[in-house]
């Protein structure tokens, strides 16, 4: 246990909640700053693949996610983007391994009330304007009042407070990529099938939500003018509809009912050198923010937190110290974080293909794989899906 630990974490997201959890149940005490005035996500979905929900699994938080509405995926289809299919993947072949899409408005609100029944407290309107590193740790929010902790944890994005402190400040990089995000009523009783159109320079992902009341979509094209960093930001649907107005008529069916969408470009950060200082850490896209080639970005947060809370138990029981499980957290994680990046990166390119003989042939080959080696397609990815963070020992971290 880390009975009595004193930690603040920054953002009320999905990581610095599922964090809060993790940390109460083994006695710390916990509180999470949050500089809005209420919990809340926009509308939007996300997925959470076994390795993510094994997680929740492990913090009792599994028949919530459950209950919420969450929709259990059974097939992915990969789509040329005039309609036609390209492979089909069975995913009760991964059986017992489940993946589910689920509101991520849902997802905050039962990871908030777990955070709170294990014993979290969840302050609002706080927002964070520096850190300090130290034994105690500091924090500053707004209007001067400062703080201290054993732990201040930076679980606040891409914008992090904390990172900046622990490796300085490097400018990202726009991809050429811009993302809209939208959701939808379900008119197509589509019920637990993943879609992803794939066409030159564009692709266009869409699932279910909600109990299958609603479709979620994620459309993104490569562009040369560059875009905020940021997915709150507000765009006219006749944009989206503009740049996919040569997709399959079901296409143009589903991006006909957006009445709002958001719009965001997509940035290449580094992977953060250092993930923790004295009294401090890093968790989530603070540490390593991903594209979202291979929906990890939610799941990557929930192994984190769930690997530094383990880290920090295995230390307080060997007697070493915070900043051991600080290091040991970091083993655990930082070269598994890198490789999912670098997959998610890979993905990028597969769905843009231009029209021509190298399109031909990557559809040709996917087709021929569906048919022949439906098993051995998704096993490629069992590193990933097949992973278990809570099977794992924290003593075997950099070997």
């Amino acid at each position: 246990m880390i009975e009595g630990l004193k930690t603040y974490i920054i953002g009320a997201g999905i990581g610095g909640l599922a964090l809060a959890r993790v940390l109460a149940l083994r006695g710390a005490d916990v509180t999470v700053l949050e500089q809005a005035g209420e919990i809340k996500e926009v509308g939007a979905g996300l997925q959470i693949s076994p390795n993510g929900l094994a997680v929740l699994r492990a913090i009792g938080l599994e028949p919530a996610l459950v209950r919420s509405g969450a929709v259990l995926a059974d097939t992915v289809r990969l789509m040329d983007y005039r309609g036609g299919e390209v492979v089909r993947l069975d995913l009760t072949q991964m059986s017992p391994q489940k993946y589910y899409f689920v509101h991520r408005a849902e997802l905050i609100s039962l990871l908030a009330e777990g955070a709170r029944a294990a014993g979290a407290k969840i302050e609002l309107l706080q927002k964070v304007e520096r850190v300090e590193p130290g034994a105690p740790a500091a924090l500053v929010v707004q209007g001067g009042a400062r703080r201290e902790a054993d732990l201040v944890v930076g679980a606040d994005g891409v914008h992090s407070v904390v990172r900046p402190v622990l490796n300085g400040v490097r400018a990202p990089f726009f991809t050429g990529n811009a993302a809209w995000r939208a959701v939808v009523p379900n008119h197509w009783g589509r019920r637990s099938d993943v879609q992803v159109h794939m066409g030159p320079r564009r692709h266009l992902v869409s699932y279910p939500l909600m109990g299958g009341r609603l479709l979620n979509l994620v459309a993104v094209q490569e562009q040369r003018a560059w875009l905020e960093e940021s997915w709150t930001q507000a765009d006219d649907p006749a944009n989206l509809r503009a740049a996919f107005a040569d997709f399959a008529p079901e296409v143009g069916e589903m991006l006909d009912a957006v009445d709002e969408v958001r719009l965001w470009g997509l940035f290449r950060h580094p992977v953060a050198e250092h993930w923790h200082g004295q009294g401090l850490a890093l968790l989530g896209d603070a540490a390593h923010p991903t594209l979202p080639f291979l929906a990890q970005g939610a799941v990557m947060a929930l192994e984190d937190a769930w690997g530094l809370g383990a880290a920090l138990e295995q230390a307080a029981g060997l007697g070493t110290g915070l900043g051991t499980g600080l290091e040991t957290y970091q083993l655990w994680r930082r070269a598994r974080a890198q490789k999912v990046i670098r997959a998610a990166t890979g993905n990028a390119w597969k769905y843009h293909l231009g029209v021509g003989p190298l399109r031909f042939a990557a559809h040709t080959a996917l087709r021929l794989g569906g048919a022949l080696a439906p098993r051995r397609m998704l096993g490629q990815f069992d590193w990933l899906y097949g992973y278990d963070i809570t099977e794992a020992l924290p003593e075997k971290s950099g070997r």
